[in-house]
């Protein structure tokens, strides 16, 4: 095994046939690829499956070639003049056909060569190009993409997905608005020009802790349109909401995690509103943002290469009969052999002391000593003025409401002294000691699943119930700040309440399953069986679907 390996990779997920060259001695890709492009509405998985079966060679071709050519310097380097000394491919996430092509060529590749074979999670590949390209330690990432949105963080030896698409990739949500205005694909870009000459028209918004849904709003965009709003005032707007909700959720991560850093990934990425969105906010909360050359953002082979020599260094390599791909494979599933396990504590101050702390949303300031907690919810100058004003006062309106309800309820939390909606301010009672990701236990977990369902009996959800968004000390579990909660019948809004716990479970605690099986049955003690069942059917869901 080399110091500095040469690694071939091959993509082939969706629409981009890509090979790709990575040398690690100069940390330089080169990178050959042929983009299918349909005649008309979006991927046919049958003409994708066929562009890659007549491309892969191709491009394979190309790189091949490079290789040789260049296998004499690499000779000088110690390698003996080897062209490359593995081969990387996508296993998926993707469409199957297309995927299958890819593992076909990357198999008879590597065996021809007698090289080692590699199989890469394609969204693993988005986030790891831009840590690679940043030299970040540890980040956040937004994968931003055609069939996919979620967020990613690393914790004990894996990428946890803190947050997703509850419906449908951003790109595919996009592209089904301008398929509707018989726009050719993609049509992204075409968005990204029209909204240029638009202007302000409201939207659905729709953000559940870090989850998302874009469905709402793609059929309100499109009826907006039919009605006889301009086509460039609601391809403005659907922009300004659809990555103002891709911000939030990242910086709500970013606040979750402790992370001040964040890297962003896919080809949805190449939208200049969406990288200036998430620059502002990076550079309001102290954090440090990358994005990737546009190469990197789109499905290409270089992002394949480069984490395929990581995962060569490791020595994390396939046998022919172990590298069949995977259509739904998820980054979480994937073990992250190539950096070493992170075990961090969160830490917890022993007292709290009168202080400002910055949340995802809010500037609260903890004064114990006087029992009292004071929080404003920031402008955030990455949101348009009218949406983020919007946001702001019905969000402070509805954590005044919403406490107060719970509390009559029965469920800790803390008294509502003072609101001021021209501000966005709460005056709160001080309560708990620490938040809950810093004093995670059985005990705790489970009177947060007992409080929520008792929330949801009384017919309202929290929006918000992540490890941040609980205070305890020795007697009580509290839940805090409701600003995204609302009144519902609907199990799909209570099975979300569990889900988003779920996640922020699995975002801080250093084995998390345990506690979500607390959660779960001390919830289910409730008798809401029916929404632990819908759970189920939630997190069943395939994110990886090209339509």
């Amino acid at each position: 095994m080399t110091d500095a390996p040469r690694i071939l990779g091959i993509e082939g997920t969706a629409w981009a046939a890509s090979a790709a060259l990575y040398d690690a001695s100069t940390d330089t890709v080169t990178i050959e690829s042929e983009a299918y492009e349909p005649d008309s509405g979006g991927i046919h998985p049958r003409e994708a499956a066929e562009h890659m079966h007549e491309a892969i060679p191709r491009v394979i071709e190309t790189v091949l070639e490079h290789a040789a050519e260049t296998a004499e310097d690499n000779a000088e380097a110690g390698n003996e003049g080897v062209p490359v000394d593995a081969v990387a491919f996508a296993r998926g996430p993707g469409l199957g056909p297309c995927l299958r092509i890819v593992a076909t060529a990357a198999r008879a590749l590597a065996q021809t060569l007698e090289v080692p074979l590699i199989g890469v999670n394609h969204m693993v590949a988005h986030l790891e190009i831009g840590r690679h390209q940043a030299g970040f330690a540890d980040p956040v990432c937004l994968n931003a993409s055609g069939a996919n949105a979620h967020l990613l963080a690393y914790r004990n030896g894996r990428y946890r997905v803190l947050g997703e698409t509850m419906d449908t990739g951003v790109g595919n949500a996009i592209d089904k608005f301008t398929r509707h205005l018989d726009w050719s694909h993609p049509g992204g870009p075409k968005v990204e020009a029209a909204a240029a000459a638009g202007e302000y028209v409201d939207l659905p918004y729709v953000v559940k802790g870090m989850d998302f849904s874009f469905s709402g709003i793609m059929s309100a965009a499109k009826d907006t349109v039919d009605e006889g709003t301009a086509v460039e005032d609601v391809c403005f707007s659907l922009q300004e909401h659809v990555f103002a909700m891709l911000t939030e959720v990242a910086e709500r991560a970013l606040s979750l995690t402790g992370s001040d850093e964040l890297v962003l990934g896919g080809g949805v990425g190449q939208n200049a509103r969406l990288r200036e969105m998430l620059e502002t906010m990076c550079d309001q909360r102290g954090a440090t943002f990358h994005a990737p050359e546009p190469r990197f953002l789109r499905d290409n082979a270089g992002m394949i290469a480069v984490l395929g020599a990581k995962m060569y260094a490791a020595g994390d390599t396939l046998s022919i009969e172990d590298s069949r791909v995977d259509p739904n494979f998820r980054p979480d599933q994937v073990p992250v052999t190539w950096r070493e396990a992170d075990d961090r504590p969160i830490a917890s101050p022993d007292r709290e002391t009168t202080r400002d702390v910055r949340g995802a949303e809010a500037l609260v300031t903890l004064d114990p000593d006087a029992g009292v907690v004071r929080k404003r919810r920031l402008p955030k100058s990455y949101r348009h003025p009218t949406l983020d004003d919007r946001l702001r006062r019905e969000r402070t309106t509805l954590e005044a409401r919403l406490t107060s309800l719970a509390r009559r309820e029965g469920v800790p939390t803390p008294l509502v002294r003072d609101v001021d909606l021209a501000s966005a301010t709460l005056e709160l009672e001080y309560v708990g000691e620490a938040e809950l990701r810093a004093s995670l236990s059985p005990e705790r977990v489970a009177a947060v699943g007992k409080s929520l369902g008792t929330i949801h009996d009384a017919g309202f959800v929290h929006g918000d119930p992540t490890t941040r968004n609980v205070r305890v000390d020795p007697e009580r579990t509290y839940l805090i700040d409701f600003g995204l909660g609302y009144h519902t019948d609907h199990l799909e809004d209570y099975a979300m309440d569990l889900h988003v716990f779920e996640g922020s479970l699995v975002g801080t605690a250093d084995e998390p399953e345990p506690l979500r099986q607390v959660l779960r049955e001390a919830y289910g003690a409730g008798g809401r069986e029916d929404v632990l069942e819908r759970l189920q059917a939630v997190e069943g869901r395939g994110r990886y679907v090209t339509d």
